[in-house]
């Protein structure tokens, strides 16, 4: 149960922290790390071959159900002014984001946290999942 509660505040924590910026700014700020010394690139490849096709896809498809949640809830958390009544919609948005990432049997809330994690540090997988999410991610197995 600890772990899970881990995972839940890692997914929470990484999803509001790019809700402010909009849905691509992880995306955005790995890619704008292109620019690093091609050493670091060579650390990255590793990584990003550890990704399959199928999670980025499936990374794909919940990472936009994720998003209308952050969507709905952000409009809420912005229109509200007391802390207690913002802090329950943010538990609120907490468990309906993990709940939609749960929805689906093909990644984990542990992948989930790992691809977006994976994204915001190297530019290869962030290109990757840009690439899936502009040609549209298939409907969800």
């Amino acid at each position: 149960m600890n772990i899970r509660h881990t995972l839940v505040a890692s997914l929470t924590a990484a999803v509001f922290s790019v809700a402010a910026f909009g849905p691509a700014f992880a995306l955005e700020t790995a890619q704008s790390q292109t620019t690093q010394p091609s050493q670091g690139q060579a650390d990255n490849t590793g990584a990003n071959a550890a990704i399959s096709d199928q999670k980025i896809e499936a990374f794909a498809v919940a990472y936009l159900q994720v998003d209308k949640v952050r969507q709905e809830y952000s409009a809420k958390i912005d229109a509200t002014t007391d802390a207690a009544a913002k802090e329950k919609l943010e538990a609120e948005a907490s468990k309906e984001m993990v709940e939609a990432v749960e929805s689906s049997s093909a990644i984990s809330v542990e992948e989930y946290s790992s691809i977006l994690s994976a994204a915001q540090d190297d530019p290869a997988v962030a290109k990757k999942i840009q690439e899936k999410l502009q040609t549209g991610a298939p409907a969800q197995q």
